[in-house]
């Protein structure tokens, strides 16, 4: 067993119990995502916590992006390792942290990515089309999840620490052709992929 899985493996027998016991997570549609093969798990983002809770969604290591930053912190880093996470910069470093995760995909694995950017809880935001990107440019399944009431656990730009039932909602996957990932194509997929998200998120309110 590698070093990253070793630490993702005593990371997520701590965290995966203690969330879902504190935060009563119940988690519906976990048939939609593929046993084996690449996917791209996509949610809504209104918590700081959010990764956490995507990452317990489903039972195969979910492999999200951090900035590298914090991969330089001490204990930190090996917090990040040990959720799943790779390191990338963002903005100068854009190309090759999608180039990362398609190898990720292209190696079978889980990518987790929120197309709303940081997490704001309660704002309307347009969805960024890289979901849609690594969907398209790997054939991958592109699976919606809406993550209800997330945002009462901690909210972004506060210290306030509550403990919300949380619902994990799971969609079936949109399903493309592997094509070149065009602007139109991603852009149109987007669109889909936030219309599911929302219905899924309204459907559990």
């Amino acid at each position: 067993m590698d070093r990253d899985r070793t630490m993702y493996t005593i990371v997520e027998t701590i965290l995966r119990p203690l969330l879902m016991f504190v935060y009563r997570v119940r988690i519906t549609g976990r048939e939609h995502v593929p046993e084996t093969g690449p996917c791209v798990l996509a949610a809504n983002h209104v918590s700081v916590l959010d990764g956490f809770f995507l990452g317990i969604a489903v039972t195969r290591q979910v492999r999200f992006m951090a900035k590298v930053e914090l991969h330089r912190v001490p204990i930190v880093k090996q917090i990040l390792e040990g959720a799943g996470t790779f390191p990338v910069e963002r903005g100068a470093d854009a190309g090759r942290a999608v180039a990362a995760a398609v190898n990720l995909l292209e190696q079978g694995a889980v990518v987790g990515v929120f197309p709303e950017g940081t997490s704001l809880p309660d704002k309307k935001r347009g969805y960024k089309r890289g979901a849609a990107r690594l969907a398209l440019a790997t054939g991958a399944p592109l699976v919606p999840v809406a993550l209800v009431d997330t945002h009462l656990t901690l909210e972004p730009g506060t210290h306030r620490i509550r403990l919300p039932r949380v619902r994990i909602v799971i969609g079936e996957p949109l399903r493309v052709e592997r094509q070149e990932p065009t602007e139109e194509a991603a852009t149109e997929l987007t669109a889909r992929l936030q219309r599911a998200i929302e219905s899924l998120r309204d459907g559990a309110s």
